[in-house]
């Protein structure tokens, strides 16, 4: 039987609707997975309520690009990403990356996930093309238990890598897969987690990790397969790859991606920064959207996306955190003040700033709509109750507290929430996962990560 709950009083409900209303001293009826109601003193009858007194409510954050395993190789001192450019940075990493076993992609999993939940982040895509030899077909269904486990929304996206380094990739030999072998996988992992009905916590996304590292029919073939089931795509795209692909192909990336039709409005791209000014019009045409990393943009040292020229020319730009051995976070609250800072400085170059709460809009409704998500991305009668809270009491907001929209990137709110709901159900509330016991995870995936990574990498980082 579907519990109602009714949260009460809030301070204040940013909708993120078409009309962005803001209700103040209000409250939200939730029944089951959906949201009923939005209004003053609500008299419904409920099974439970949560005293949202001093509270700001927004609509969950909707990250659209990720790499979980990462969490695994932050704060290493064994590479040095800013001094190298992203093709260079890859070639190192990978001889990394090819130690991880499934065990690695569990723990690892769960630490982005529950940095994601308590930085008010409810839905997640995430870009798994770490398939080992120690991993084998594992890694989508690992990160779907650790998914369950904490109750987040979870968009898997299935990545790729099949070709050799000896055809000019960066790919370790036990890393790759033949294009066959991927696309049964992603049949076996359709069957198994998509779910497309309304409010569903599961989908599978078929995506090549990047045309540098793949031979072309791995992009034509997941072509034909997604459109066949229904499911999305996504890959990387313009981030410093162009070169590459004009002395392989005779084109740029777009071009190519064009070609074999892996554009349209069921496809979205990570980064872009290398995108030109004529290829907006070519992915607004198409309706292909664009996740924008600012994390690793400013480590790498990259161009700042021209955001509103993007989005003038009709493309969706959503938000992402980024895997983090380039970002080291997972944290959209973050993502989200530091996305609209590097905006704020290239307005001074170029004409016009997107607002902080266009940047909420952007972490929220144009990422449910990246994802495909019309039951998500805003607090309104029958989208998904996915939110979360901010105590606006405390002493450090003091005197923000007139204009809840543009609150959080412009005031650097990038602690954890007071609360993070997920399809109805409280999973994170005054700093304590609600569904497991963080500190005895913590101690397992501290051990794996020792095990599998850490004491490897210095080794291998000692003979050079």
């Amino acid at each position: 039987m579907e519990q109602t709950v009714l949260i009460r009083n809030a301070a204040a409900i940013v909708t993120c609707d078409t009309e962005d209303h803001v209700y103040y001293d209000a409250d939200m009826l939730i029944k089951g997975p959906k949201i009923v109601k939005i209004g003053k003193n609500l008299q419904d009858a409920h099974d439970s309520v949560i005293d949202a007194f001093g509270k700001f409510v927004y609509p969950g954050l909707i990250n659209t690009h990720h790499h979980f395993f990462q969490t695994f190789v932050r704060n290493l001192r064994t590479i040095d990403y800013p001094n190298m450019t992203v093709p260079q940075w890859l070639d190192k990493i990978y001889r990394i990356f090819q130690m991880v076993d499934d065990q690695v992609i569990y723990y690892s999993s769960l630490t982005a996930m529950a940095d994601l939940l308590k930085h008010g982040c409810t839905c997640a895509f995430d870009h798994q093309y770490c398939f080992t030899k120690a991993t084998g077909k594992l890694p989508v269904d690992r990160q779907m238990e650790a998914a369950s486990q904490l109750g987040i929304r979870y968009h898997a996206g299935r990545g790729v890598n099949t070709l050799p380094r000896s055809k000019g990739s960066t790919i370790p030999e036990n890393m790759l897969e033949t294009t066959d072998e991927y696309l049964a996988d992603c049949e076996r992992l359709i069957a198994q987690y998509h779910d497309a009905n309304p409010y569903s916590m599961s989908q599978i996304v078929m995506a090549p990790c990047q045309p540098i590292n793949s031979y072309r029919e791995t992009f034509s073939e997941t072509v034909a397969m997604a459109r066949k089931y229904g499911v999305r795509m996504h890959t990387h795209l313009g981030e410093g790859e162009n070169e590459i692909m004009m002395e392989r192909w005779g084109k740029r990336t777009l071009d190519w991606c064009e070609e074999i039709g892996f554009l349209g409005p069921d496809v979205w791209l990570a980064h872009g920064w290398e995108l030109l000014p004529q290829e907006y019009e070519v992915l607004a045409k198409a309706g292909t959207g664009v996740s924008h990393c600012p994390g690793p943009a400013i480590l790498g040292g990259f161009p700042i996306l021209p955001m509103k020229e993007m989005q003038q020319a009709g493309v969706c730009i959503s938000l992402g955190c980024d895997g983090s051995a380039t970002n080291d976070s997972s944290s959209l609250l973050d993502s989200m003040r530091t996305a609209w800072m590097m905006q704020a400085w290239h307005s001074k170059q170029r004409n016009g700033c997107i607002s902080p709460y266009e940047m909420l809009k952007i972490a929220t409704v144009n990422g449910a709509k990246t994802l495909g998500r019309d039951d998500l991305g805003s607090l309104e009668p029958e989208k998904g109750a996915d939110l979360f809270m901010v105590d606006a009491g405390v002493l450090e907001l003091t005197g923000t507290l007139h204009d809840p929209r543009n609150l959080l990137a412009r005031t650097g709110v990038t602690g954890n929430v007071w609360l993070t709901m997920v399809n109805g159900e409280v999973v994170f509330q005054d700093g304590k996962l609600t569904r497991v016991d963080e500190y005895a995870l913590a101690r397992e995936g501290e051990a794996v990560c020792t095990k599998v990574l850490r004491e490897p990498c210095e080794a291998f980082h000692s003979l050079g």
